[in-house]
């Protein structure tokens, strides 16, 4: 795999769901190539480890740690960013996941509003959030979205990321 050192050198990138699996790959992988990570994560301490994981490979990092299905907890992210490292010109919409699998039919209201807020929502918040930042500085937005299917057993997820 090619690591273009430098090509996000002086940039700031904020990856959303960075504490693990494809989330933190992408800040590494952004990091190696030059750019200030911020690990957007619900979870504390595997957001730390992270960080602390990226620090040991020579990449600046920093942990903001907020609810993302919120539109407060999207502006915290973006205001930590930029207090951080001053601009921010990537935003990588990674956090989602499925919170069960089951049939659909066996889904509450409860769980189907759950999968919907951290599978959707985030995406839209971090958006809208960063997109003040970067109006002054330039930058791109990369959203993931899924094409899962597993049949019945995850259709709010399913539907969350076929909406991103």
């Amino acid at each position: 795999m090619n690591v273009y050192r430098g090509r996000f050198e002086n940039k700031t990138a904020i990856v959303t769901g960075a504490a693990q699996g494809i989330g933190y790959a992408t800040a590494e992988r952004l990091g190696r190539e030059g750019a200030r990570i911020v690990v957007a994560d619900a979870a504390e301490k595997p957001a730390r480890q992270a960080v602390k994981s990226l620090s040991k490979l020579g990449i600046e990092a920093v942990a903001a740690i907020a609810d993302l299905s919120t539109h407060a907890g999207a502006e915290t992210v973006m205001k930590l960013a930029a207090k951080k490292f001053g601009s921010v010109q990537v935003l990588v919409n990674n956090v989602g996941g499925a919170v069960r699998m089951k049939p659909f039919w066996h889904f509450s209201a409860d769980e189907i509003e759950l999968e919907v807020q951290r599978s959707l929502w985030p995406t839209l918040w971090c958006t809208r959030a960063v997109i003040p930042l970067m109006r002054e500085s330039g930058g791109a937005i990369v959203n993931l979205g899924s094409n899962a299917g597993d049949g019945p057993y995850r259709v709010p997820y399913s539907a969350s990321k076929g909406a991103v």
